[in-house]
C-alpha cells in the first residue's frame, strides 16, 4: 500500500515521534523509508543576516544541524532493519522542500510530527504541518510531539 514513505526530521521530539510511527508502518507495509530534512536559505532578515559572512555562518550551522539530525534518524531506522534513504533539501520554506522531496522519491504517504502550537505562538510561527496538510498530493499522518 505504501511502498516509500517520507518522514521530515529537524531533530525535535515531534519528529522522533513520527519516526517511530514510520518505522512500524514500514515493517507492516514492507516499505522503504526517505527521510529528509529542509534547510530554510532565507530563515529572517535582520542585521548581519544579508552579508556574505552572515548567510555562509547560518548555512554552515544548518548543514551541521541537518547531518546531525539525519544521521540520528537514519541509524535509528536502520538499528530497526527498515530499507532507508536521507536527503538535505533546501527550500524558501519549510513544507515546499518536504513536498518536493516527496515529489521526488516518490513518496505514498507522509508521516510528520507536529509540535501543537496554539495561540500566539501558531500565529507567529504557524504551522509547517498544516501547511503540508493543505497541500499534499498524498496522505499525510500526523503525530503529535507528546507521543515519543
Amino acid at each position: 500500500m505504501y511502498k516509500q514513505i517520507l518522514v521530515p526530521v529537524d531533530g525535535s521530539q515531534a519528529a522522533l515521534a513520527a519516526l517511530h510511527h514510520a518505522v512500524e508502518l514500514a515493517r507492516a507495509f514492507q516499505s522503504d523509508l526517505f527521510v529528509v530534512h529542509v534547510i530554510d536559505i532565507y530563515p529572517f532578515m535582520g542585521v548581519g543576516t544579508d552579508t556574505a559572512v552572515g548567510q555562509a555562518e547560518y548555512l554552515s550551522a544548518a548543514n551541521a544541524n541537518a547531518e546531525g539530525a539525519l544521521r540520528a534518524a537514519v541509524a535509528m531506522v536502520e538499528a530497526a532493519g527498515v530499507p532507508c534513504e536521507s536527503a538535505t533539501v533546501e527550500g524558501h520554506a519549510a513544507e515546499d522542500g518536504i513536498l518536493q522531496a516527496a515529489g521526488t522519491c516518490g513518496a505514498h504517504l507522509i508521516v510528520m510530527g507536529s509540535h501543537g502550537r496554539r495561540g500566539i505562538e501558531k500565529l507567529l510561527l504557524g504551522s509547517v504541518t498544516q501547511r503540508v496538510l493543505q497541500n499534499a498530493r498524498v496522505p499525510v499522518m500526523v503525530v503529535r510531539g507528546s507521543e515519543a
